[in-house]
């Protein structure tokens, strides 16, 4: 029986004003996978921790991509996979795109790699549309390419890995449960001129700054008109926050994807650990219990390991 580990790590979906189109991988927390492939073609879904998963492969992150990866595969197999949940739905920080992710690439690495990253992205795209109802790419990208990534074009799709600058990342995720379903109902369908000329430019900054490690840039470019002022309602403590980071010397964030986690990058760990302690203070004191986390951006993605079959 062949057998593997698959570590999916978290991601930060959007990057303030690229909303659907940028993203960037954590070095933690991570989901932890154990993938079994099997001579029935059949997926089997399991929970190690007891964390209530969905058990029907059709409605399960995890199992949506792979029954439409067996579906293009000429081989009857299938997939045995008992998750690790450490990333928990509705963080914000790519609880459905890790199951997906990870579930993708470990089978791809049992499989012997016939797919490319590219169509893992598309498989694993089947996965968030199971969480949200609609495909996006923004956090299964930089979950498997690692760093971070620019999702150019859905259909067809256009991924485009970016070279990560070594920032630091802070994060912390409230105890409150904001659906992506429901984040993207309250986002308005129509959005002034003037407001998308802003967000472009952002985006052209953002993108340049990364690409050009100019770090002045890049918190410049940490802006948006559009997504935040209408999602932020939904955290509390979100704009004292905020300001409270960046005057502490964070570069710039906001919400990580749907909320309600928040995300600050920092040139220094130091610097990093300081404002992660300022998102503690912060929900201390609103009462609202919370996790926080200091990382590196990952330039990995989802790390795959051969699992031992005694180990079972």
């Amino acid at each position: 029986m062949k057998a593997c580990i698959a570590y999916a790590p978290g991601t930060v979906a959007n990057l303030v004003c690229g909303f659907d189109i940028l993203g960037l991988c954590l070095d933690s927390p991570a989901d932890k996978m154990e993938v079994r492939l099997l001579d029935t073609a059949e997926i089997i879904i399991k929970s190690a921790d007891g964390y209530p998963l969905p058990e029907d492969p059709a409605l399960n992150t995890a199992g949506a991509p792979l029954l439409e990866m067996l579906q293009d595969l000429d081989q009857k197999v299938g997939f045995e996979i008992i998750i690790h949940k450490r990333i928990k739905p509705g963080s914000g920080i790519g609880s459905s795109a890790a199951s997906a992710a990870g579930a993708v690439a470990a089978a791809n690495y049992l499989l012997g790699s016939p797919f490319d990253k590219v169509q893992q992205i598309q498989y694993a795209m089947a996965g968030e549309k199971v969480a949200s109802g609609v495909k996006h790419a923004d956090n299964v990208a930089p979950c498997i390419y690692g760093g971070i990534t620019l999702i150019r074009s859905i259909a067809p799709l256009d991924v485009i890995p970016l070279a990560a600058p070594d920032l630091y990342v802070s994060v912390v995720h409230p105890q409150i449960e904001v659906r992506t379903a429901d984040a993207r109902a309250i986002l308005r369908q129509q959005v002034p001129l003037k407001n998308a000329i802003k967000q472009w430019g952002n985006i052209a900054g953002l993108v340049t700054g990364i690409l050009k490690n100019d770090l002045p840039l890049i918190g410049r470019s940490l802006e948006d008109h559009i997504i935040e002022p209408v999602r932020s309602t939904l955290i509390p403590g979100f704009q004292e926050l905020k300001k409270s980071c960046k005057e502490a010397g964070a570069l710039g964030g906001g919400i990580s994807g749907s909320g309600p986690s928040i995300f600050m990058l920092s040139s220094s760990r130091q610097t990093a650990q300081a404002i992660e302690g300022i998102m503690q203070e912060t929900y201390k004191n609103l009462g609202i219990d919370y996790h926080s986390y200091v990382s590196m951006i990952n330039k990995e993605g989802v790390r795959i390991e051969p699992l031992n079959n005694s180990s079972r």
